[in-house]
């Protein structure tokens, strides 16, 4: 399976190897630069599974389930009676008891 994505992450792996040849070169083989080596050559390997054995893809949803109303008009303040104001840093009505 290759795609527009796959594509994107070869050339994206590549760079970072470049970039972290380039670090080795001016660091030397420090602990950090095999960790970041090894974190690149993972990837690589997980690229690679993911190409030759995909996961089914997602189905898309319909977005109904995803939007809330919520209506502009006044809400009942009786409803929030008793409440407290916690966090709020201000009192914006007497204390209720």
């Amino acid at each position: 399976m290759v795609t527009a994505e796959m594509n994107e992450l070869h050339r994206s792996i590549g760079t970072l190897r470049h970039h972290i040849v380039k670090l080795k070169a001016r660091y030397g083989d420090v602990d950090a630069v095999r960790r970041m080596m090894n974190d690149l050559d993972r990837l690589e390997i997980d690229l690679h599974d993911f190409e030759h054995a995909p996961p089914p893809l997602l189905k898309a949803k319909s977005g109904k389930d995803d939007v809330i109303y919520v209506p502009d008009s006044k809400s009942d303040e009786s409803a929030w009676l008793g409440a407290q104001d916690e966090g709020l840093g201000f009192h914006s009505r007497e204390r209720t008891k």
